[in-house]
């Protein structure tokens, strides 16, 4: 839907009225036709038809261009009243800058900020109705420190707040107790494992030393034994040379 064409301050040009909803348009899109409508609008005829509502020429979404720039700066241009005109804003700017006013507007309708609050409120009384608000947080005055709802302070017992405080404190302390715990075992059995994969390793390498020790071994009798066997050889080769 359009901008309501009464809220606008002098003479609006036929062209800048939406073809279907006869208000000022808003989000403007156009059809080859050169005929103008709000984006809305235009969706919502296309659901059911397949033309221009204007003169039926065959169109659908796909062929809607934005409007032209001559057009578009004429209806920017255009001055009207802010919605809140009811409520006793005067404000009159122009189309262009009209959403930017109306979402700053004193006089715009917006919800309490208070939680489980739902009055609606002017944005200029909203001050005031926080200070009397029925949903206003506030520190307790008795030290305690727990936050209370005004609608709450005569069932507001500092000493059951406290104790609730602290069993759930209590609660939190033996679950990061058990977290911890859980956490240092993990981390135990992880070095345990490590440590046994290691032992296994170092117990296998001491094995393949204790052979390779044992074949270096048997190499050094084995070249003993070919020594003593050379040593005799001339030995006996010396005897018979003498001989000769």
């Amino acid at each position: 839907m359009g901008y309501d064409i009464e809220r606008f301050v002098g003479y609006v040009n036929e062209g800048l009225l939406c073809s279907i909803c006869r208000d000022v348009l808003e989000d403007p899109l156009q059809a080859p036709c050169e005929h103008a409508f709000c984006t809305a609008c235009i969706h919502g005829w296309l659901v059911h038809h397949s033309n221009c509502p204007e003169d039926r020429q065959v169109i659908d979404v796909s062929v809607l261009r934005p409007l032209y720039r001559y057009m578009k700066n004429d209806l920017n241009r255009l001055q009207l009243h802010c919605k809140n005109r009811e409520c006793g804003c005067e404000m009159v700017c122009s189309l262009e800058s009209i959403d930017r006013h109306e979402r700053e507007c004193e006089y715009s309708q917006i919800p309490c900020s208070n939680a489980g609050c739902t009055v609606q409120i002017e944005r200029r009384n909203l001050d005031g109705h926080l200070a009397v608000c029925e949903y206003r947080s506030r520190e307790c005055p008795n030290g305690c420190g727990y936050t209370i709802l005004s609608a709450e302070d005569t069932q507001h017992n500092c000493v059951a707040e406290l104790r609730t405080e602290l069993e759930l404190l209590r609660s939190e302390m033996i679950c990061r107790v058990e977290e911890a715990k859980h956490e240092m075992e993990s981390r135990l059995d992880s070095q345990r494992r490590h440590m046994v994969q290691k032992e296994s390793i170092l117990q296998n390498e001491i094995e393949e030393l204790k052979s390779q020790m044992s074949r270096m071994m048997s190499d050094v009798r084995s070249l003993m034994a070919a020594e003593r066997q050379h040593r005799q050889e001339l030995e006996q080769a010396e005897l018979e040379k003498r001989e000769l």
